[in-house]
């Protein structure tokens, strides 16, 4: 049997589980569902300061080691590496795009252009900064294997990390099953007509262009947009703000102000529940961003029959073909253009809904968790 370790400190806080943290937590829910993986493979699951309540963590198939120490850093870069040394695991995944200088054995990283973008010219504080810069490069030169979520991101890390191809496999993430929440969602938000925002509001998100984009639907297409009661449209913000300056909520503030009614709401986190009742009752989500490896909430919208607004880019259609509406850039007014697109072309829309949750169904974690561990065997 092979013993596989998993980096797990992302999963900690369920309010902080958004692309890392659904990636490992959805694997792990694959592997407890599969009988004849726990006869392959044995689990060693890395956190920081404790194991969360979620029900996957209370089966006593995985082997948990929490290291009990709050410093990041002397958990990722020292206890882990020693105590999964000391635990003589066949593979470790770590799914922070970063490698430990002190872990020796063969490894598995995923690892994303995202990540040489924002060392590079981002915003986050200089620590993290140079902690990607020194890590990611370090695992692009030694980590056994670099997992990428797209053949655009597989392009991509080749390019910016100097890294042979064939070192890298691709694995596409998956969309969660609507069946692992409550009935009856779609009849819940039909009172409201709102458009959905999801995801941390990086400035490449553009979260701030697009609440600017929903003032100018109410403003600039209103007559074109009249049969839609565009007067009573909202714009439904869910995601914490990560500009440099504190904007969203000041911006909400003001356009509400100018508008004389709630027509955009912000919250930070949602649970799951209520995010897939947000999802079905959408007019479209927005998510327009100038760099993704892969970006879930566009695909998890669309097994809703609800239509994506996306970035007109290559990765946009590697994952959705013709299902989704594209902006030409990421200015208010290429946002707000491709939202009247998606409120207006019936036909298209139409399409999205019937055959979109079947489109959507090829990325699914079962795929995302059978290439996984068959890299591993």
């Amino acid at each position: 049997m092979k013993k596989i370790g998993i980096e797990c400190e992302n999963l900690e806080d369920p309010k902080s589980r958004w692309g890392i943290g659904q990636i490992t937590l959805n694997l792990l829910r694959e592997y407890a569902a599969n009988s004849e993986w726990h006869k392959e493979f044995k689990l060693y699951l890395y956190f920081k300061k404790r194991v969360p309540d979620d029900e996957v963590f209370k089966n006593p198939i995985f082997v948990k080691r929490v290291m009990g120490f709050p410093s990041f850093n002397i958990f990722y870069h020292i206890l882990m590496p020693i105590r999964a040394m000391l635990d003589r695991l066949d593979w470790m995944f770590f799914p922070a795009y970063q490698l430990p200088p002190l872990y020796f054995g063969k490894s598995v990283v995923m690892l994303a252009g995202d990540v040489y973008h924002e060392y590079k010219n981002g915003n986050l504080p200089l620590r993290y900064r140079l902690s990607y810069r020194i890590f990611t490069n370090w695992a692009a030169k030694f980590a056994t294997k670099i997992l990428a979520m797209s053949e655009t991101s597989k392009r991509e890390v080749v390019k910016l990390y100097n890294i042979r191809p064939d070192k890298i496999f691709v694995d596409y993430l998956g969309v969660g099953s609507k069946s692992r929440f409550a009935k009856g969602h779609e009849e819940q938000h039909t009172k409201d007509e709102y458009l959905l925002y999801v995801g941390q509001a990086f400035p490449r998100r553009h979260a701030k262009e697009t609440i600017l984009a929903f003032e100018n639907l109410t403003t600039k297409y209103s007559q074109i947009l009249k049969n839609l009661r565009i007067s009573d449209l909202k714009l439904v913000c869910i995601g914490p703000d990560k500009y440099p300056k504190s904007t969203i909520n000041s911006l909400m503030a003001e356009i509400n102000k100018k508008l004389e009614r709630e027509a955009v709401i912000h919250r930070d986190y949602v649970s799951d529940n209520e995010l897939h009742e947000l999802y079905s009752g959408a007019k479209a989500l927005i998510y327009v961003s100038d760099r993704e490896s892969f970006g879930l909430p566009p695909l998890e919208v669309l097994a809703y029959g609800v239509p994506p607004v996306i970035m007109d880019n290559e990765l946009g259609h590697e994952l959705f073909n013709d299902f989704a509406f594209f902006s030409r850039g990421g200015t208010s007014e290429d946002i707000a253009e491709a939202i009247k697109e998606a409120l207006t072309n019936s036909k298209k829309a139409e399409k999205i809904k019937k055959s979109g949750p079947e489109f959507v169904r090829k990325y699914n974690w079962k795929s995302f968790a059978d290439r996984f561990f068959g890299e591993l065997s």
